[in-house]
Order: C-alpha cells, then structure tokens, then sequence
C-alpha cells in the first residue's frame, strides 16, 4: 500500500452531523487507501480512532479537532496515536489493545475503562470510575493512565493490573485526590498519586509512602515522556521536586488479604431471602420454586449434555466453496507438518492448472469465504501455494482399463476431464479445432495476468500424460457420429467461442472482445486514443487493460446494470484508469463512437463488445437437447445421449475454476459407470462458520509472505490439530488422547467423568467439539 500524506475528514455535512458509523467508515477507508496522517473534525462523534488494523504495522496519526464523543481511540491498536485538542466525553480508551490517546482537556467517566494495553495521557481531571476492570497480559507492556489532575470517585475499582499515575495538579489541597472509594476489588497493578488521600480500600490494597528508588526511577522516567506528550515538559521539575510528594498504591495479593466470614447458604436463606424476598417478603406470593439444594454434578447418563469429538464431519468453507473442490486446508496441514511436497502434489489429483488457475487466474472462491473473515483478518493467501505448486509431480495412473472417452475440446474444462480420466486409467484422445491446447487460457486472457511459461508447463504436463492429441481438427456432425461410434464415451467441452453480437446499427464498425483479446495475444492489435467498451464484466475489463498497454488515452466501459466484474480484471482495469458507466443503452455505433439511448454519444476511436460468448455446436446430433444455445445436462453432466456428457462454458458460462471442476464431476460419472460401481459421493455440509475460535489468532497479520505462515495461521475449520486444549481444559479430567492402531488419533470423552459442562466445545479452536442433549430416559 502506498503512503499518502494528510488527509482531513470533517463530521459534518451541509450543516448536519455525519453519523458515527459513516464517519468511522471514511476514517478506516483514508486507512486503507494509505493515509497515515488523519485531522477529524469531531461534531460529537464516538469512537473517533479505535479498530484502524487496516494500517498493519504503520503508525496511524488522528488528530482530534472540535468536539469528539465516547469512547475515543476505543479498541485502539498498538499502531495508533489519537490526539484529541480539546476535553473528552466518556469512555476515553475504552477495551484500548494498544493506542497511545493524548487529550489535552478533561475527561469524564470510564477513562482506560477495561484497557489492556497501550497508554492514555489526560491533560487535566478524569471523572468516575477510571482505570477500572482494566488487565495486564504478561507478554505485553502494562496499560498505562497518566492524570495532570486528579481523579474522580470509585476509580481504579476492579482494576486487575497496569499502572495508574494521578499528578494532583491543582488538587494540592484537597484531602481525597483519588476521590472517594478508590480501589475497591482491586486485584493487580499499582497506582502512583501526589496528593493526599484519606480513604482507600484497605483490605484490597497497601499503601507504600516510601517510594523505593526503582519504582521513583519508573515515576520520573515516564513522567518526562507523559508531560513532553501534553505539552508541559517545563513543569518536570515542580512535579519531580520532592520523592515525598508521591505515594504508591499496591494491590494486596490473595493470601494478604484480610479473611472475611463468609455467610453459609442456607443462613442466607433463612435470615435474607425468605424475610425479605420469598415466602413472607416482596415476591412471596409469586414463587413457590423448589430451593432444595442439588446434592452432586451428574455424570454418565444423568448428563443432560454430551459432548462428542466430530474431526472431519464437516467440510471448511474453503473446500466447501470451491467449485474444484480442493481440500486447501488438508494442504495447509501437510505443510504444518513439513510435507510441502505431498501438499503440492495433491492438487494434481484435483486440478491439472495448480498454478495457472489457483495461483493466478482463479478469483479464490476459498479466500473470499474464509472463516478469518468473521473478525476482520486476511484470509491465508491460497495463490502463494497455488504458485507453489507449478513444479508438482503429477501421480501416477492406474492401470490401463482399455475404455476409451474422446474429449471434444482442448480449453481448462476439456483438459480437466481428460487429465482426471486419464488418471483413472481410461485412454482419452482430445480433439481441439485450433492450433495448441489451453482455449481461452492462452488465447485471450492478457499476458499481464500470467506467466506464458507457467501456463506452458502446465500444459507441457497434461500433453506429456494423454497420448492422443488432435489439433486444427474441425468437427462436424459426421465427424462427430464417427467418434461416437469409436469410444465409449464422449465429453463435449467444446467451449464458448462464438461473441456475441448486439442488435444495433454499426455493429460492424466494432471489434467483439474475444477478437481483440486474440489478437493482443497475438501482438497485432491496434486502438485509438479513446476507447469505449459495451459490456463491464470481467472480460471487458482485461479488454480495457490490453487497450490502455496498447495506448489509448482514455476507456469507458459502459453497462446496462451494475457490472459483474470483480477481483483482479476489475481492480487492473481501474488502476489503469477505465471509468464505468451504468446503467447505460446504446442506440447505435457510429463513426464518431457510440451513440446511446439517451442521446449522449461516447466519442471514441475504437468500440469493442463485450457482451459474451457462446459456443459453437453446429456438429451436435439433434438428438442431443439443448437450450437457448448451450447444452442441457443434469446434475452429473450427462447430456439427453447417455454416452454423451457436457461441460465448460458450451453447458453455461462461468469461471475457469467451474469448468474444472465440472470436468471432476463428469469423469468420476463416467468412471463409475465404466467400471460397473455404483458409489456415491456424500458431500460434506460446510461448518457453521461460528464453532471455530479465531481469537487464538493475531488480528494484525496483515499480509502473509510464504507458506508456512499461511498454513500456522489457518483456521483448519472442523479439523482437529491435535493442540490438547480440550484435554488441558476439562475440570473432570475426562477427555483423553487416543492414538489408532493405524495411524492417527481420536479424543474421547470418559462418560463417567463427563459432567456435559461443554468446556471443550467453548474453548476448541477448530470446532470439531458438538455438545448435543442426552438420550431421555426411559
């Protein structure tokens, strides 16, 4: 991402207020456009400057003008520096993970409120219940409040760890500078203040009058840097005089507490409940509920839940929504357990473009829905192991069954049955109209996209498998018959090779996109300077990039809807700065452009069309049903001919990952059949996307730069990694690790044991853990 300079946001609009989630919206968007520097001006807004983990690792400047509402630099991050110029409403670092918040003001209730980390400068008072419920986790730096003033009352109450410092500024008189009831339940960390206090609570923390040199060499040290950050550096010396002045605050640890007598139940329930409550108190009449206490924690049958250990039960969204249906999280795991190897091979056994497609050309279906999306974090990065995998070796066939299937077309969905057919042991020839394999891969989609030499390789390995390879072989239906009489089976995959054409006046002055594109491959296209586009999906825009490497100056590309385009295509497009236009309706083409229903005429020196495709199927039998233009199948891919299957773009468009994955599908149909099996192939439901805890992952990895971080931070959705939290957190000891005699494990649960508590559930990181209610009994 590139850094930008400053940019400023205001918090209103013609006069009206901009509501505190589209001001939020623009702030994380200035942050992930690249600026690093933000001026708001706060029309009372909350949560001015917290969350921005778009930035990574950047440092974040946002600068605080006006009037700024709760929860400044809430659920800051450790990246984040938010400086409000003026005093702040409640809340100030509320759940604060790691900013630094200056306020040069007053700040009222629940400053640092549950603060984890980070520090939180007021330049002036602070108001009730500051500092309180706050924690220390040990691998990081105590969250730090520094006050120039004093504090307000019930301040640091719950505080469970970090440092406090109250400055008393101007409070030199007053006898309570930590207000009233300061401390109570305070469990961990230690509070600095000048000033006198008359009352703290005692049986919670201990007062220490004699600061001890390593804790005033902290105080002195850090109070430079607190007084520099609001502005008052000079008044260093007036604070730090005198080692006297300052007193320190202690949390008492559990054994130092003073015992208190505590109320047996049933006394409680005698003396307070029935006087007060129940029987002949405020709800008597209301409640006859049974109050007997319950003598023991079931087990056994008795649980009215069971937990039960489900590894594999369910597929990960990733798999799951892959049309190829690539198990990428079964390759992440190789990886975790150092077989990069075998995790590169196995998408052999799935796809024969591991490279060209998953590494580059595929959109990565699995990435958009990974379940690290829930809270905001990247999704592991899919295209570096498809990259990876270009130097796969590809698995060995099984023996030769003698069965014969003839492929009609050399693109990804004909290349994809032939190579799964193959794999099974079947003899495939391939029958291709044009001159070299791969269709549109490398007859029209930009070089820009991908390397000629990996999708060469790829190919060079597919070739090197199927023996029978027919190219510039025309077909026609006599042709056709002949071929069916010679094998098996046959799968059309034929493609969509025919552009579509629009039905207006002109349309002869254009170029359709499948030709342009061809011949940009070709390194024979030319365009004017400005250029305009009829159609905004993807294939558009990779005709907008190739006119802008080719010179042209401008690119409009106009729709009658909201484009379909997406991922790469689109974001390429607008980089080179092609502008959409919907919805618009063209009239007619013109020698000056493109003239519109409305109109407007586009000016332009070259018009291309990019409204689709469709195959060409003149050399189908008519016994063979089609529909509007493309090939009707069912599920399995079989056409009306039960010796005929189709697939790719000549049954309906759609991604490269589609047709690869249809070809899967028609293969193992037809293998199936071939082989006299009748199996069936049980998909998996996805996981409900909630089991898996993603808060044992760090939400700043912004970017992953190999595969091995990639595959450590994978969520491996409803597979167990063997981690043991289960076994760690069961109370009853219950859960066991059980190894297989054929290699592998389970984890059980010892009914005996088992009090249907549901800890593991709560705490696995993977989901594999169900909690179910038990049988009735009888």
């Amino acid at each position: 991402m590139k850094k930008r300079e400053a940019i400023k946001i205001t918090g209103g609009e013609n006069s009206v207020r901009v509501d505190s989630r589209i001001l939020e919206e623009r702030i994380q968007k200035a942050v992930a456009d690249g600026y690093r520097h933000i001026e708001v001006t706060a029309q009372g807004q909350h949560g001015i400057g917290g969350r921005l983990w778009r930035a990574h690792h950047d440092k974040v400047k946002i600068d605080v003008l006006g009037t700024s509402g709760q929860r400044l630099g809430a659920m800051g991050f450790p990246n984040t520096v938010v400086e409000a110029f003026g005093p702040a409403s409640d809340d100030v670092g509320w759940l604060n993970a790691g900013a630094q918040i200056i306020v040069h003001g007053n700040a009222t209730n629940g400053a640092a409120n549950a603060m984890a980390q980070g520090k939180v400068y007021i330049d002036g008072d602070v108001g009730a219940r500051a500092m309180t419920m706050t924690k220390h986790n040990p691998r990081f730096e105590p969250p730090e409040l520094w006050v120039f003033g004093k504090a307000g009352d019930s301040f640091a109450e719950f505080m469970a760890g970090g440092i406090a410092v109250v400055c008393g500024a101007g409070a030199e008189k007053d006898k309570n500078v930590l207000g009233y009831r300061p401390c109570v339940g305070m469990v961990g960390g230690k509070i600095f203040f000048r000033g006198e206090q008359e009352y703290c609570s005692a049986q919670d923390v201990q007062l220490v009058k004699n600061l001890p040199d390593e804790e005033w060499g902290w105080l002195q040290e850090n109070l430079k840097i607190f007084l520099q950050a609001i502005g008052k550096k000079y008044l260093f010396e007036q604070l730090a005089a005198r080692r006297a002045d300052w007193q320190l605050l202690l949390a008492r640890k559990p054994f130092e507490k003073p015992v208190r007598e505590v109320r047996p139940l049933t006394i409680y329930r005698k003396e307070v409940w029935e006087n007060e409550l129940g029987k002949g108190g405020l709800i008597g009449d209301l409640t006859s509920l049974d109050r007997t206490p319950i003598g023991l924690i079931t087990t056994g049958t008795l649980r009215r839940y069971v937990p039960s250990w489900e590894n594999g039960k369910y597929l990960p969204p990733c798999q799951a929504n892959c049309p190829t249906g690539i198990p990428v999280q079964k390759r992440w795991e190789l990886i975790r357990n150092g077989k990069m190897q075998e995790a590169v091979n196995l998408a052999l056994e799935y796809t024969p473009f591991p490279a060209t497609v998953c590494g580059y050309l595929c959109p990565n279906l699995c990435m958009q829905n990974c379940t690290r999306h829930l809270m905001n974090m990247e999704s592991v990065d899919v295209a570096l192991l498809g990259k990876a995998s270009l130097h796969a070796e590809a698995p060995a066939p099984l023996p030769p069954t003698g069965r014969k299937i003839a492929v009609i077309g050399g693109g990804a969905a004909g290349l994809s049955v032939a190579w799964q057919l193959r794999l099974r042991g079947h003899e495939v020839a391939i029958v291709e109209n044009r001159k070299r394999l791969g269709g549109k891969i490398t007859e029209a989609i930009p070089a820009s996209r991908i390397p000629s030499e990996v999708v060469a390789h790829e190919i060079a390995r597919i070739a090197k498998s199927i023996r029978h390879i027919n190219l510039n072989a025309a077909l026609h239906k006599e042709k056709f018959r002949k071929l069916k009489n010679e094998n098996d089976f046959i799968v059309i995959a034929a493609g969509a090779s025919q552009p579509r054409q629009l039905n207006v006046p002109g349309m002869e002055k254009a170029f359709t996109a499948l030709d342009f594109l061809r011949q940009s491959k070709q390194g024979c296209a030319k365009v004017g300077e400005k250029v305009v586009i009829i159609g905004a999906g993807n294939v558009g825009c990779d005709a907008a990039s190739e006119a802008y490497r080719l010179g042209a100056k401008s690119v409009i590309l106009v729709d009658v809807q909201k484009p379909a385009s997406f991922g790469a295509e689109r974001k390429q497009a607008e980089a080179a700065g092609a502008r959409f236009l919907w919805p618009r309706f063209t009239k007619a083409i013109t020698a000056r452009g493109v003239e519109l229903t409305s109109g407007e005429i586009l000016l332009a020196d070259t018009v291309i069309v990019a409204v689709g495709d469709m195959p060409d199927l003149s050399f189908l039998p008519e016994e063979i049903a089609t529909e509007r233009g493309f090939v009707l199948v069912d599920e399995n891919y079989a056409t009306s001919d039960p010796q005929v299957y189709a697939i790719g773009d000549a049954v309906r468009p759609g991604l490269l990952t589609d047709a690869i994955g249809a070809g899967r599908i028609a293969s193992r149909t037809i293998d199936d059949i071939l082989k006299g099996a009748s199996r069936t192939y049980d998909k998996l439901p996805p996981i409900d996307y909630h089991k898996v805890k993603l808060e044992y992952f760090d939400p700043r990895i912004g970017e992953f730069a190999d595969t091995s971080s990639c595959a450590a931070n994978c969520a491996s959705c409803g597979a167990c990694r063997d981690c043991g939290m289960c076994e760690e957190i069961c109370p009853q000891k219950a859960i066991s690790r059980q190894p297989q005699p054929a290699g592998g494990f389970t984890y059980v649960a010892d009914s005996e044991r088992c009090i249907g508590c549901g800890f593991c559930v709560g705490a696995c990181p993977t989901g594999v853990w169900e909690l179910a209610e038990n049988e009735p009994l009888e």
